[in-house]
């Protein structure tokens, strides 16, 4: 793939555990891993809202892909542009080590409780 397709500066997190000393306390915490280049295309028109629990929300997949890197589970998560996503399928190899495509999706209440 070609270096210029991966156009977006994204910011790859991982939840990790962190300590307060103070107050003796723990608290689940998205810690960033890598700022790393990518191409984001939105799935499109398939965005898809639902009631859960008396809130609207609204999912719009994409899809990301990434120069190839060791470590990226399904329990990470993606920030870009203010927008937060999670991994929904992937991360799956294409080619040689060359390149590392899945699928993400971010999920925002939109609207008030019903």
């Amino acid at each position: 793939m070609r270096a210029g397709a991966f156009d977006r500066r994204i910011t790859l997190l991982q939840q990790m555990v962190v300590k307060d000393t103070v107050y003796n306390t723990s608290q689940n915490r998205w810690i960033p891993v890598a700022h790393i280049w990518a191409q984001i295309q939105d799935m499109l028109p398939s965005r898809a809202e639902r009631v859960a629990e008396g809130i609207a929300l609204s999912r719009r997949p994409a899809r990301l892909r990434i120069r190839w890197r060791s470590g990226i589970t399904m329990d990470m998560r993606i920030s870009y542009a203010g927008r937060m996503f999670q991994i929904v399928s992937g991360p799956a190899e294409i080619g040689r080590r060359e390149v590392i495509e899945m699928m993400i999706e971010e999920i925002s209440t939109v609207g008030d409780a019903l």
